[in-house]
């Protein structure tokens, strides 16, 4: 199959270096992509949202044949843009894997709480995020990670997300818990959680649990691979 790798906040397609080759030796085929904005520090990021950044992956999807099963991998942030890349050509997306992230609902924002600094996001200090999101990523890792870190565009954050084609729903998916057990996504559901509302609505959902921090890509990049390739079969 074909993957298109869609990064979280702050990264590139080069974040997803040491996951794509355990995908490609189980004979898949990937396509990392850098987003709009995200080409280096110094690029320019004025106007580029969150509906740009769907819309680059729409366009990469659109250069496949009809026929090619293509299968969206959305780490963090980046799973709003595959869920937005989903809206848009559902009859195009054989599954979509949520990399600890999930579907956003309509009108919604992925992080409209993030500091802006010069009109763009960079990297928070590791004190404003949480325990659960650092665990595993050790001083060597948050380094590199720091190194290599890009100003997000404001839009990817704070803009709401318009979705229009409930087809939507009937896109399979698979839900890589990392920060929390899926039983927890479970819990909420059933609860009627509001964080929970559009995953609710899907009607095909798959769990793999990886207990670890919030970029498995970093801090268990073999196994995120190997969940990858395990969800292909689903």
């Amino acid at each position: 199959m074909d993957l298109i790798l869609v990064p979280g906040f702050w990264l590139d397609a080069s974040s997803w270096e040491r996951v794509t080759p355990v995908i490609e030796e189980a004979g898949h085929r990937v396509h990392p992509v850098t987003l709009p904005g995200l080409e280096s520090v110094t690029a320019d990021r004025a106007g580029i949202g969150l509906l740009e950044h769907i819309d680059a992956v729409v366009r990469l999807v659109d250069t496949f044949d009809e026929g090619t099963p293509l299968v969206l991998v959305g780490h963090s942030g980046g799973g709003a843009v595959a869920h937005g890349v989903a809206d848009a050509r559902p009859d195009r997306i054989h599954r979509v894997v949520y990399v600890d992230a999930g579907p956003l609902a309509g009108g919604s924002a992925v992080n409209d709480g993030l500091p802006i600094v010069d009109g763009e996001i960079p990297l928070p200090d590791w004190s404003e995020f949480d325990d659960a999101d650092l665990v595993d990523l050790d001083e060597g890792l948050r380094e590199e990670f720091r190194a290599r870190a890009i100003p997000e565009p404001v839009g990817a954050a704070y803009d709401p997300i318009t979705l229009t084609d409930d087809r939507r729903y009937d896109v399979p998916i698979t839900v890589i818990a990392c920060e929390f057990p899926s039983a927890a996504l479970v819990e909420w559901i059933a609860a009627g959680s509001p964080f929970t509302a559009e995953l609710a609505k899907v009607k095909h959902v798959d769990y793999v649990d990886l207990p670890t921090g919030h970029w498995p890509q970093f801090t268990k990049p073999v196994q995120l691979g190997q969940a990858i390739v395990a969800a292909l079969s689903s």
